[in-house]
């Protein structure tokens, strides 16, 4: 088998790179930058956090000012659906 010099070079360079590349990842100023970038991200979570929490606390308060507007109107058709019936009850005792 006949190895290329090229080949070799390449791979060592790549393997140097690689290792200076982790080093530097590793360093102190990395760390730092890491570390900012969590805080601006944990940040970002609570805004978002904060709001969910209001549009949850908007569908609530529209949700329970749908129920009560259907109770009204359940309660203003059973209402006339009695005056009707009582409309329809005094006719019924006047023919007699």
């Amino acid at each position: 088998m006949k190895l290329n010099k090229n080949k070799i070079g390449l791979f060592a360079l790549g393997t140097l790179f690689g290792l200076e590349g982790i080093k530097l990842l590793s360093s102190k100023d990395a760390k730092k930058v890491y570390t900012h970038a969590t805080a601006a991200v944990l940040r970002g979570k609570d805004s978002v956090l904060d709001q969910v929490t209001v549009l949850r606390e908007n569908c609530s308060d529209i949700y329970a000012d749908a129920v009560e507007m259907n109770e009204e109107r359940k309660s203003k058709e059973a209402d006339a659906e009695i005056g009707e019936w009582m409309a329809d009850t005094d006719e019924d005792s006047d023919k007699a």
